[in-house]
């Protein structure tokens, strides 16, 4: 008889542990974000809105307040005006923060941002002539530090990295960044070591997704959502039924190299007419400065030309807000999403450019095209929401994952 007979037969796998995990993760999850969309909010409530029992929202809610992550409201609420008051909770809205940094073409922006998303710090620090990838996210790393310090009661429970090109979130690497001349940098390694807190990297249309599905206009509305960010980089991404889709590696969502109709600039690539040689800023204010209009690279500088009645600048403006909208019309051919949201300078801040965008995608479609929720912040937010949309996705564990850096870290210099 073969001694393989003789061997006991396997253990079965526990898979309940597993099990059990996943499923106090998605309901912790579901009990923060309801906090978020309706606090102050009754457990009662949040467990109607859920469809968890009463005793599995207390449950959740005693974990989510000794964490510090809500709080019992001041004001009692009563049910029908009758029965005992009941307590709401809200998200505490004072002591945690997240970090957010956005590594554009000219410059990185750096920012704090509170539970609800929004912006409690930021600042603007330009790259200069010559800078290497690991100057900037040094920078970046030392700009948070000096915003947290600034603001001694806050406690930071993570950092979100973002920027546009091709970014794997899985590694926490820059891939490529052509504009920037970056290959394979490891962003999340060199932030978390400068730092000392989790660190989470994504592309700048995803992380804005994730902004407009917890904080934006569209929170909690609509079953798909496609983001379509134009600045210097043209990119794209879509989520459906509360999921973003990022594709082996997280290379999703790259447009740049899409033929545009009507598009007359020519690529590096060696074709004419692709969405981010035609849309970016750099080709609107080349076509500033040749025009007169403007003498810099800088966007806004078009803008306020605009603003003053200048109407090669307004001309400008417009034309490249058809071409967005042309653009628009293209991906709502191919992901027909309930929601497209448009991050463009024009779009956001002027509304004869929304109205000429929309009239471009035709009306049909036009009411479901919105600019951004954060026309002042959009690239802080960007930053931030990388990784608050980690800690509503799994808040005991973000948070846990946050004070365990914090512990183990008590170099000074760090956040």
């Amino acid at each position: 008889m073969p001694l393989s007979s003789l061997a006991p037969a396997p253990l079965p796998v526990p898979t309940h542990r597993a099990v059990d995990s996943d499923r106090r993760r998605t309901s912790a999850s579901a009990v923060l974000r309801s906090v978020l969309a309706h606090g102050p909010v009754a457990r009662s409530t949040i467990a109607r809105l859920t469809g968890l029992s009463p005793a599995s929202v207390t449950d959740h809610c005693n974990r989510l307040t000794a964490l510090g992550l809500i709080q019992e409201a001041a004001t009692l609420r009563r049910s029908n005006g009758v029965g005992r008051p009941h307590v709401p909770v809200d998200l505490d809205h004072s002591r945690f923060v997240v970090g957010g940094v956005h590594v554009a073409v000219p410059y990185t922006t750096v920012a704090l941002l509170d539970l609800r998303g929004r912006v409690v710090a930021e600042r603007r620090l330009n790259h200069g002539e010559g800078k290497k990838e690991g100057d900037v996210l040094a920078n970046a790393a030392s700009g948070l530090n000096t915003l947290l310090a600034a603001a001694p009661d806050r406690v930071p429970l993570g950092v979100g990295v973002a920027t546009g090109g091709w970014v794997d979130r899985d590694s926490g690497t820059i891939v490529e960044h052509p504009l920037l001349g970056w290959r394979d940098v490891r962003a999340r390694e060199v932030i978390h070591a400068l730092t000392g807190v989790p660190v989470h990297v994504d592309g700048h249309a995803r992380a804005l997704v994730n902004g407009e599905r917890l904080f934006g206009r569209t929170a909690g509305g609509g079953r798909s959502l496609l983001h379509l960010f134009v600045g210097n980089v043209v990119d794209a991404a879509f989520a459906t039924h509360d999921e973003v889709h990022h594709g082996p590696r997280s290379q999703s969502g790259a447009i740049a190299h899409l033929p545009l109709a009507g598009g007359t600039e020519l690529c590096d690539c060696g074709r004419t007419g692709c969405l981010q040689a035609e849309l970016s800023e750099r080709t609107l204010c080349r076509r500033a400065r040749e025009a007169g209009v403007v003498r810099t690279s800088d966007p806004m500088h078009v803008l306020a030309a605009a603003a003053d009645g200048d109407p090669v600048a307004v001309r400008l403006l417009l034309h490249r807000a058809r071409m967005v909208g042309r653009a628009a019309g293209l991906l709502l051919d191919v992901l027909n999403p309930d929601t497209v949201v448009v991050t463009e300078m024009g779009a956001v801040h002027r509304e004869d450019c929304l109205a000429a965008l929309r009239e471009e995608v035709g009306p049909d479609r036009a009411a479901a095209v919105v600019p951004t929720s954060f026309p002042d912040s959009v690239l802080a937010v960007a930053g931030g929401s990388v990784a608050l949309d980690v800690l509503y996705r799994d808040p005991l564990s973000a948070s846990s994952s946050a004070s365990s850096s914090r512990s183990s870290d008590s170099s000074p210099g760090t956040i």
